[in-house]
């Protein structure tokens, strides 16, 4: 029996200290304003220290505001991280019309809305199994102005 539990916990030791993927998120932008809402662009960067390629079994995401959800939802099968390589995630949020109606007060004269992102990617590594990496940000979303509205996306 003592050669079973040395051997366990020499496992759990190693997978302990094992290198895991990393991630942040570097930019927050609009991405597309339609008749149904405004969808937002968060570009989350992922590298993987590993030489194989790693599944991404799915993204979570919540974005608040004013301590209200105001988007939420699950990219599943969002694709691989690259072996011992950074991987940029684009995760399209769209929050709609009526959401950013009710935030008015926020919005106030600055014409932006006071944010709260976080996210969950959960990563399938042999042998190991899932792996949830946490990220959450604060900061400041720009609202589009009616010029934005009008601008041609080709320019």
């Amino acid at each position: 029996m003592d050669l079973v539990d040395k051997a366990k916990n020499f496992v759990a030791e190693k997978v302990a200290n094992m290198e895991k993927p990393e991630a942040s998120i570097t930019d927050v932008d609009l991405k597309d304003i339609g008749m149904s809402g405004i969808t937002y662009l968060v570009k989350v960067s992922v590298s993987n220290p590993y030489s194989v390629p790693i599944p991404i079994g799915e993204i979570n995401y919540s974005l608040k505001s004013v301590d209200r959800v105001i988007a939420s939802g699950t990219i599943p099968d969002p694709g691989s991280l690259k072996g011992n390589d950074n991987t940029m995630l684009d995760v399209g949020i769209k929050v709609p019309h009526s959401v950013l109606v009710s935030l008015i007060r926020d919005i106030g004269a600055d014409w932006d809305i006071d944010y709260q992102l976080d996210l969950a990617l959960i990563i399938d590594l042999p042998v190991i199994g899932n792996i949830t990496i946490p990220l959450s940000q604060k900061g400041e979303m720009k609202l589009p102005t009616f010029a934005d509205m009008f601008r041609s996306k080709d320019v």
